[in-house]
């Protein structure tokens, strides 16, 4: 197990976190006028940082709609020589998951413009889950078991050593099943693409005409994984406003990520060669980010010689839901915690990938910011902005100097500023909004307007405190093992 080798690499990211929250308290009480000098910078560095994103996200929303908008298929048959030897093998991993919401990602890829016959289905299921798993199989295997060129049943056994219990064992106790069935068929490993997709995941119908595509045009396709647009809307419309939130908000976050490919990780449901699958011992079965660590330990076996890059066609996931609104909320909390809880990634780039000095220093440097820095600001940026940064005004207000007299106007003209980015991504919203069902009242288009003054506390409590937790307990050896979100329709 990795959790505990590195117990001082494991403490850090919170000791940062923690650090900045009593030197922002120390100095509002004991040298106000300096803390309100330190908060100006730092509101006027994020609303740089907002301005900044909203044109990266811009830039992202015009490519998603030119990729709706283009026939890849069309393109594939034109543009791709022997197109038709591409294989893709999609990882459904599973627990308990309704037998609706499978058939629905079933019939979904059915539907999409890529040859069926060339498209294998593995339902990577866990023993633990066996009667359940078994059902859903058997109802599967009846309805789509002769519409694709494959459908593979696997079951992750329980309690094998070395290993978390969750998706990232259950995958690669999965993908050494499928290499065998593949050697069996004399499929090559260059000639296959991987997938691994959350079971909830509805494709767009030109997705995989898009990826072979982007896999046999682009100069170094088995170097390069493929990240999609992901976003929430299986159940968009019924999910409560701070869920809604927090769903575009990953959205939006990944449509800056998407339109900077050079620091982008891979997230959620994404695609990837086999063969760097089988080069790196398929996913790692003993920690819980496993979507974003297959990316890394493309970036540890080839040296640095790895990237994403980005498909701007969407697969949309269902939002988290539970029974009823306090339940959907907790679901939510738990969701942002074990998200934040990539955290556990840092000791892995200082001990595998900062300390290998064969990869380049500026791909070393830049993973290292970019995750650090993300976790830093994700777990920081919403209190000191929101509620910290007004404390120095507070108890300088009977100062005569003139910032603590000034700072008032100057914060609100800032955040006037940068609540352009909540008009932003209001508006952008709705036009990644699905049809609204018929059983949705119309006058639900006023509370997703309305909701987006709920940002700046859902930023607080489905951001910020996730985040402290989740590194909170990483420094104290409380470790997470994987949640697995409801999925409810």
């Amino acid at each position: 197990m990795q959790y505990g080798k590195n117990r001082f690499l494991e403490m850090i990211p919170a000791s940062l976190v923690w650090g900045t929250f009593v030197v922002a308290l120390a100095l509002s009480f004991f040298a106000p006028i300096l803390a309100i000098e330190v908060i100006i910078v730092f509101d006027l560095y994020w609303m740089y940082r907002v301005l900044y994103f909203i044109v990266f996200v811009i830039h992202a929303w015009r490519q998603h709609r030119i990729a709706e908008r283009t026939d890849w298929m069309e393109r594939l048959k034109t543009e791709v020589d022997h197109w038709e030897e591409y294989w893709h093998v999609i990882f459904l991993p599973m627990v308990k998951e309704p037998v609706e919401i499978v058939d629905e990602t079933l019939r979904t890829i059915k539907q999409s413009t890529f040859p069926n016959e060339r498209i294998l289905i593995v339902l990577a299921g866990e023993e633990r889950a066996h009667e359940h798993f078994s059902k859903v199989c058997t109802l599967m295997q009846k309805k789509y078991g002769n519409v694709f060129g494959g459908l593979f049943v696997t079951e992750h056994p329980m309690d094998l050593p070395d290993e978390i219990p969750g998706k990232g064992s259950n995958l690669n106790w999965s993908g050494h099943q499928v290499q065998k069935e593949l050697d069996r068929r004399g499929i090559a490993y260059e000639r296959a693409i991987a997938s691994s997709f959350d079971v909830d995941t509805v494709v767009h119908r030109q997705y995989f005409a898009h990826l072979t595509h982007s896999f046999a045009t682009t100069s170094k396709p088995q170097r390069t994984s493929y990240q999609p647009v992901i976003v929430f809307n299986n159940n968009i419309w019924e999910s409560p406003a701070p869920i809604r939130i927090s769903a575009f908000g990953t959205t939006f976050w990944l449509f800056g990520e998407l339109a900077r490919p050079h620091r982008m990780w891979t997230f959620s449901s994404h695609s990837m060669p086999f063969k760097m699958l089988v080069d790196v011992g398929f996913w790692e079965k003993d920690m819980v980010s496993e979507d974003s660590r297959i990316f890394l330990q493309g970036i540890k076996r080839y040296k640095g010689d790895y990237r994403a890059e980005p498909l701007y066609l969407p697969v949309s996931m269902d939002a988290v839901a539970g029974t009823g609104y306090a339940n959907s909320l907790r679901a939510l909390y738990k969701q942002q915690r074990r998200w934040a809880w990539g955290v556990e990634h840092f000791p892995y780039i200082i001990t595998r990938i900062w300390r290998d000095k064969a990869i380049p220093l500026t791909i070393r440097w830049r993973l290292l910011w970019n995750h650090l820095e993300g976790m830093f600001t994700w777990a920081t940026a919403p209190i000191v902005i929101f509620i910290m940064g007004w404390l120095p005004l507070e108890l300088a207000k009977n100062s005569s100097d003139a910032i603590a007299h000034n700072a008032p106007f100057t914060l609100e003209w800032i955040m006037r500023v940068a609540a352009l980015g909540i008009l932003f991504s209001g508006a952008l919203s709705f036009s990644l909004l699905p049809r609204r069902p018929k059983q949705v009242r119309r006058w639900t288009w006023l509370i997703f307007i309305g909701q987006w003054a709920l940002l700046p506390v859902t930023f607080i409590l489905f951001g910020a405190i996730p985040a402290i937790d989740a590194q909170t307990r990483f420094a104290f050896g409380k470790y997470l093992g994987f949640n697995v979100t409801n999925k409810r329709r």
